[in-house]
């Protein structure tokens, strides 16, 4: 699977090859601090200052140098693809090699920031459910009114919650359905594929 770069990145990339192999190698962690600590304005005002360029420039070649390198890590991309994506952007051989080790030495790193920084979901723990059934009511006298109260415990970072959702029996049906259309997919062999992938 290769990369696909808009114009955008390809022009924030664009600075690398105009400095230092030391220097790329540099970016490379700074980008890797960038996803754990957030951005810092000090470092990249001090490595303008050192490269006689904009604060800007460097900025833009760091988030440049993240999304080639995030990107990569989440779709877990191998070597070659890796070397392909990269190629198109023409840069010399020796700083595509160096790229790729970047990328081969933080990729665990970067998905293990990736997973940290993903939100916590709510998990299924157990379900209670009640069935109504209104027969009657003063102006109609025989009606047959259904529903369905479902109690759904659900856990969250250590603790527990609670929601409590009432539906007729025909939503609740409808709902029955595309959730077992759902996990009918989810055994097709492209869905297996792409998680896969993402893990």
């Amino acid at each position: 699977m290769l990369l696909d770069l808009s114009a955008e990145h390809r022009a924030h990339l664009a600075f690398l090859p105009r400095v230092d192999r030391a220097v790329v190698a540099e970016f490379g962690r700074i980008a890797v601090e960038f996803l754990r600590r957030g951005t810092n304005p000090k470092v990249y005002d001090g490595a303008a200052r050192k490269l006689n360029v904009s604060s800007d420039t460097i900025q833009h070649g760091v988030e440049g140098l993240t999304y080639l390198l995030t990107e990569s890590s989440k779709l877990m991309i191998s070597e070659l693809d890796f070397q392909d994506s990269v190629f198109v952007l023409g840069f010399s051989e020796e700083l595509n090699k160096l790229l790729l080790q970047l990328y081969l030495d933080n990729r665990k790193e970067i998905r293990n920031i990736l997973s940290e920084l993903a939100p916590a979901l709510p998990s299924y723990h157990s379900l209670e459910w009640r069935l109504d059934v209104q027969l009657a009511s003063r102006s109609l006298r025989q009606q047959i009114k259904p529903s369905v109260t479902l109690k759904l415990h659900l856990d969250q970072n250590g603790g527990h919650s609670t929601r409590i959702v009432q539906t007729d029996p025909a939503t609740l049906l409808h709902l029955v359905q595309q959730l077992e259309q759902a996990l009918a997919e989810m055994k097709t062999s492209h869905c297996r594929r792409v998680i896969r992938n993402i893990k």
